[in-house]
């Protein structure tokens, strides 16, 4: 019997509007204080959010994971919300948004792979081209605005923006899968299944106390402290956290859940195309018919992974 409702699809679209949504917040807020400070306060306001969360709903802050559980959960957590979240911020503030997210486009191809050799899943023909015509729609998106408004790069730079968004979208696409690991395999109890909610607080602790202590290791420390005299950049990361690291990672939990690793990551790839009418009503930039063309293709794509 299939379900009515695909719950795990469903859930990635929904977190591609919230990721959609923190991109913005957390462009303002480090424009004010840097990518640095917003990268550590939203991982620490977001495992006090989850942490709430989670005492809300099963009356304690400490998951239910054992030690294998926390250990691939908590590896995930370093791989992709610390160590990719880190390469995705390099490339933003080296080679700009437009490149940036374009190779971050590119996590859901990492996450097949490893989940074709970490999980065993197979990805059916059709779920492939729903994939590859995804994906082409995301990529036509981005490489249309990068070719319209791109602004000079200096070469070195751009080397170095590449290298850090390659590493982002490796470290989000294996992060996904290791996560899926920690949830469904690595536990191996009675209990069946770490709860999404579970599972993303884990994640979370463990990436924070990671991006903390390397910004204490860095000297960097006092500088992050100073940053959050301004309040108008805090008030966006705050709102970031919630959109993001909060709701929306714990809804990436939920769709790889019931979704395969592929399929999830590719529907929570579409952030390229989700905010073509935002920075049209904010900023009044248009898109061109190459641009309309590959949001119809990614709307396709996000079409026969729906039905298939």
């Amino acid at each position: 019997m299939t379900q009515s409702v695909p719950v795990g699809e469903a859930a990635a679209v929904v977190v591609s509007v919230l990721w959609t949504t923190c991109s913005i917040l957390f462009a303002a807020a480090g424009r004010r204080m840097g990518a640095l400070s917003v990268n550590a306060y939203r991982i620490a306001a977001a495992v006090g959010l989850l942490g709430a969360a989670h005492l809300l709903r099963f009356g304690t802050l400490a998951p239910p994971a054992d030690g294998a559980q926390w250990f691939y959960l908590g590896l995930s957590g370093v791989i992709g919300l610390a160590l990719g979240d880190f390469g995705y911020f390099g490339a933003l503030v080296l080679i700009g948004p437009r490149r940036g997210v374009l190779l971050m486009a590119l996590a859901p191809i990492w996450s097949a792979v490893a989940a074709y050799f970490v999980l065993g899943e197979v990805l059916g023909p059709w779920t492939m081209v729903g994939i590859a015509l995804t994906l082409a729609g995301v990529v036509t998106v981005v490489v249309e605005r990068e070719d319209r408004g791109a602004g000079g790069v200096p070469r070195r730079r751009k080397v170095y923006g590449l290298l850090s968004g390659l590493g982002g979208s490796l470290g989000q696409g294996i992060g996904l899968v290791v996560s899926k690991y920690g949830m469904m395999v690595a536990g191996g109890g009675d209990g069946g299944p770490l709860d999404p909610l579970s599972a993303t607080l884990v994640r979370m602790v463990v990436a924070a106390a990671f991006v903390w202590l390397a910004v204490a290791v860095a000297g960097r420390l006092p500088l992050v402290i100073r940053s959050a005299r301004d309040g108008g950049a805090m008030l966006r990361t705050m709102a970031g956290a919630v959109s993001g690291p909060f709701a929306g990672v714990w809804l990436s939990m939920v769709a790889i859940t019931y979704a395969q690793s592929g399929v999830a990551a590719t529907l929570m790839s579409l952030m390229p195309v989700m905010i073509i009418p935002v920075v049209r009503v904010l900023y009044g930039e248009k898109t061109g018919k190459a641009g309309i063309l590959g949001a119809c293709a990614a709307v396709a794509g996000v079409s026969i992974l729906f039905l298939v």
